[in-house]
């Protein structure tokens, strides 16, 4: 059984990845580092290698930007901490691969069996596995529908996530504040809105 898991969001470039890095060494740990990003793009390269350039040659680098769940069950084996990074790649990877259902609902709900699995994979480690995130609905509405179903789907995947989660850290502007000490509790309800 994990040890803990743990769910670090915020805004882009406001921190949370770095806070999350830090966290997830705490003590000299060693760390297992599962990257989901795909490379299309020179900035994209350009995000990956500040990335790169932050974390340890020490931490060994899983590519997972689909079944996350056995890069976690292989991650796991050389880490006492497993840092997921992020959340809302691998949704947006889900979301277009080329076999992903043609309906909106289908495709949906294939997003959120994945991360089903996902989560499964980290209860049965045996360290603490951090996941990253992105807050992306805080903004205007998109303006086209598969922009709105990105949003739509990564809120349900950060709301079962943090659901799941042992902590949640929200970090704006590098200062992070953990969630679940202070957030009010309604019951089961509270996760499907």
């Amino acid at each position: 059984m994990a040890m803990k898991i743990v769910l670090v969001t915020g805004g882009a470039r406001s921190g949370k990845s770095t806070f999350a890095e830090r966290y997830a060494a705490q003590g000299g740990r060693k760390v297992a580092y599962i990257a989901t990003a795909q490379i299309y793009d020179e900035e994209m390269q350009e995000r990956v290698n500040l990335h790169q350039s932050r974390r340890p040659a020490s931490w060994p680098t899983f590519e997972a930007p689909y079944q996350a769940e056995q890069a976690m069950a292989q991650a796991v084996q050389h880490a006492e901490a497993v840092l997921f990074d992020c959340l809302t790649l691998y949704t947006s990877n889900l979301l277009l691969a080329p076999d992903a259902p043609a309906d909106r609902e289908e495709r949906m709900q294939a997003v959120l069996t994945a991360i089903d699995k996902l989560l499964s994979s980290a209860k049965q480690d045996q360290a603490d596995v951090i996941f990253v995130t992105n807050e992306v609905g805080a903004g205007i509405v998109p303006d086209n529908a598969l922009a709105r179903e990105y949003r739509d789907v990564a809120g349900l995947v950060n709301q079962k996530v943090a659901g799941f989660a042992d902590e949640v850290y929200l970090v704006v502007s590098g200062l992070a504040v953990e969630l679940k000490k202070i957030a009010v509790s309604l019951g089961e309800d509270e996760h499907n809105g």
